[in-house]
């Protein structure tokens, strides 16, 4: 199923970029620093948002305090992308009863993992965001990941990833990315974008086997998978079961949840945590190809 979505303009070295800590509160100021210098080094100018040092609990500053951090990026219109300094929770806070305000061109947002919930919020509004690294994860990537992102910033073309296909006929449609328990928590709220014939591509850190189990089988349970164009599955690092105790693996999980579903399915992608997290844009039309094992981004 063909979308439209509104891609925001490309960026030229030169633009000016704004810091935003809509998650948890800054905790890893040298990776921070050397994500912005990465930025800086691109010939990008780079600010801060208001309260990105703002502490409240586990979370960057209040609600209101973060909302309005966002908004400050949003519509400041010398403002080109906004890079969000980390993950750890609290995004999904910002969008109740809340929504984007209209902007004759958006902008782009960059991040993953807790991020998921504004990149979801923003595909459900029709405009594409980009699922790549926070500046805390950013200098952690290798060369042909940063050169990927501006690249892919700048106008340019995405390589395609490769991973391991599970069988299934090739497929096209939009591609819809995001960390597996931050999207499982958007499931029947306003905020989850129209999945219908979508790649859907998942990732996820530091859960138990159990858990993943538990969360496809809620997503099985709500009759969205069938919806769905493919699965593309990228890094689930630390999925360890605990010690002492019988279990499956996480692949093993992966496999028995998803696998009768009759989708064509791409899994170990390179992209996610703990490793190389090249980005991938929501809304972008993708081809799934089982057979090859691969996911390509059409038109870019």
């Amino acid at each position: 199923m063909s979308r439209a979505y509104r891609v925001p303009p490309a960026l030229t070295p030169g633009d000016s970029a704004m810091v935003v800590a809509a998650s948890g509160a800054a905790r890893e100021p040298q990776a921070l620093a050397q994500g912005v210098e990465i930025w800086r080094k691109r010939g990008y100018q780079v600010r801060f948002s208001d309260h990105w040092q703002a502490k409240n609990g586990y979370l960057a500053g209040s609600d209101a305090q973060r909302r309005d951090s966002l908004l400050q990026a949003w519509q400041d219109p010398q403002i080109k992308a906004i890079l969000c300094a980390r993950g750890g929770y609290g995004a999904a806070r910002l969008l109740e009863n809340w929504t984007w305000p209209p902007l004759k061109e958006p902008k782009w947002l960059i991040g993953f993992s807790d991020v998921t919930s504004l990149l979801w919020s923003l595909a459900g509004q029709g405009i594409t965001a980009l699922h790549g690294p926070v500046l805390t994860t950013l200098g952690a990537e290798p060369d042909w990941s940063l050169e990927r992102l501006f690249n892919f910033l700048e106008g340019g073309a995405l390589a395609e990833l490769q991973g391991q296909g599970w069988g299934g006929a090739p497929v096209q449609g939009p591609l819809i990315v995001g960390n597996l328990t931050v999207a499982t928590h958007l499931l029947a709220t306003p905020l989850l974008p129209d999945l219908r014939g979508a790649i859907l591509a998942l990732e996820d850190v530091m859960e138990a086997p159990y858990r993943i189990d538990r969360m496809l089988t809620q997503w099985r349970l709500s009759g969205l998978l069938h919806q769905l164009g493919g699965l593309a599955l990228g890094r689930f690092s630390r999925c360890e079961a605990p010690g002492g105790y019988p279990s499956w693996s996480v692949g093993e999980v992966l496999r028995e949840r998803l696998g009768d579903l009759g989708l064509p399915i791409v899994a170990d992608l390179p992209f996610g945590h703990d490793g190389p997290n090249p980005c991938l844009p929501l809304g972008a039309e993708a081809e799934l190809d089982p057979g090859a094992g691969t996911l390509r981004i059409l038109g870019a």
